[in-house]
């Protein structure tokens, strides 16, 4: 799935989406790996510099501690060889399982979440579009009933990449909309069924209830739903981004992590600890306003593209 998908995408690859980190933070971490040697001072700029591109205090002061005493244990002596083994630590540090999009459950569900202004809904529409692109097809859940135009949001995004959107009026149960949509979905015959759910602060008890009912529904109605769980994040919104995914994990068990607005980010370091603390895979970075600009993540191809120097 993760290849069919990729073949298929049309918009910025990660490479571009990820130039503005690289010029922010990516390139200068890059720069210190010229000089002739490499001393406590340069150890001390590497470790500001993870820190200035929110990858967190606790991650960059890890990483640094782990390449310095993998320098020290076998005898890396040049600054090209000290590059290219943290890339190898930062790409590991990405290894959190696989990056599929699950798939073949025939409808397979897939439950976006994220916060208000994550760029939720705008995610939903790059991955229904990349899955028609790849010969799929979906349907769409408009469970975030709350928010004012949120419905017809999805609605306009409907219309326009020619996907059926099923949902009820404003302020409805998102439980039932869920509920009705995957009877449609099933009776359809479509292959994905994605949800879109209400932007709920990750602090709000009530909101997060609401949520893990809508899981219920799904569960009773298939043992393995929702096959999938996306957390849309912002990729603006720094170290909050992880709190947002520890909250959202322990409510419904996130699968996933979409990062929206990698492109617009000079700070992309914190899927770094996302990742590693969590152990839940980047799946798909936001690489533009283009409804084609969603790609497929791979850790190799972003942490070359981050730590590529200037030329």
């Amino acid at each position: 799935m993760l290849n069919r998908l990729k073949n298929r995408f049309r918009g910025k690859s990660v490479e571009e989406g990820t130039e503005k980190s690289r010029r922010g933070f990516g390139s200068r971490i890059a720069a210190v790996f010229t000089r002739s040697s490499i001393g406590d001072d340069d150890w001390e700029e590497l470790e500001d510099l993870l820190i200035t591109g929110d990858v967190g205090p606790e991650f960059a002061l890890d990483i640094v501690t782990r390449l310095r005493q993998q320098v020290k244990d076998e005898g890396i002596k040049t600054p090209d060889a000290m590059l290219a083994a943290m890339q190898t630590l930062l790409i590991e540090a990405l290894d959190a399982g696989s990056g599929e999009l699950a798939g073949g459950h025939g409808p397979t569900i897939v439950l976006v979440v994220g916060v208000n202004g994550s760029g939720k809904t705008t995610s939903i529409a790059k991955l229904a579009h990349s899955l028609k692109r790849a010969g799929l097809t979906s349907l769409l859940a408009a469970a975030d009933t709350f928010r004012a135009g949120a419905i017809d949001q999805l609605k306009i995004w409907g219309d326009r990449l020619d996907q059926r959107v099923v949902a009820h009026q404003p302020g409805a149960d998102p439980a039932a909309v869920v509920f009705d949509a995957l009877g449609a979905a099933t009776a359809a015959g479509v292959d994905y069924l994605i949800i879109d759910t209400a932007g709920r602060l990750q602090t709000n008890r009530n909101l997060m209830a609401e949520l893990e009912k809508v899981v219920r529904v799904l569960n009773r109605a298939d043992a393995g739903a929702p096959h999938e769980v996306l957390l849309v994040l912002d990729g603006l919104t720094g170290q909050n981004a992880l709190s947002q995914a520890r909250l959202f994990g322990e409510a419904v068990g996130v699968t996933g992590i979409i990062l929206a607005k990698l492109d617009s980010s000079s700070k992309g370091g914190v899927v770094f600890p996302i990742t590693e603390e969590l152990a839940v895979p980047i799946k798909f970075v936001g690489t533009g306003e283009s409804i084609d600009d969603l790609a497929v993540f791979d850790p190799t191809e972003f942490v070359e593209a981050l730590l590529r120097r200037d030329e």
